[in-house]
């Protein structure tokens, strides 16, 4: 381990942290940590191919655990399906909890279209730090 907690071979990567806010950072990494949450989308202007790795920070922007891209699919918001959102692993992971969700969160962000684009990601944990 390095001084700042991120094993040598992982120093490199690019890192974020999911959501719009410390809260809610925390808590869909949490979901990750604990193997629920195995998807996310962003607006299809942000790019990951499969086999990318990323360091994934928590709401203080601490390193947390490191995520590797398994798929990525782009779709618009109306053709996101029961299956991604239940892999997303949010509320109570229905399309209608998904799509709720996400209307608020994009329109926090001013980027809210019912025919958006999304890029849909699907990866898996690689290592907690």
């Amino acid at each position: 381990m390095t001084l700042s907690g991120i094993p040598r071979e992982y120093l490199g990567l690019q890192s974020f942290a999911f959501g719009d806010g410390p809260d809610l950072a925390d808590e869909l990494l949490d979901l990750v940590i604990r193997g629920v949450k195995t998807a996310t989308c962003s607006t299809e202007d942000q790019a990951s191919t499969p086999g990318a790795r990323w360091i994934v920070r928590d709401g203080r922007g601490q390193p947390r655990c490191v995520i590797e891209t398994t798929e990525v699919t782009y779709r618009r918001f109306g053709d996101v399906d029961a299956a991604f959102a239940y892999d997303e692993g949010e509320g109570n992971r229905s399309l209608d909890y998904w799509r709720q969700a996400h209307r608020t969160y994009f329109g926090r962000q001013g980027k809210f279209r019912e025919d958006m684009m999304l890029m849909c990601e699907r990866f898996r944990l690689v290592e907690v730090f």
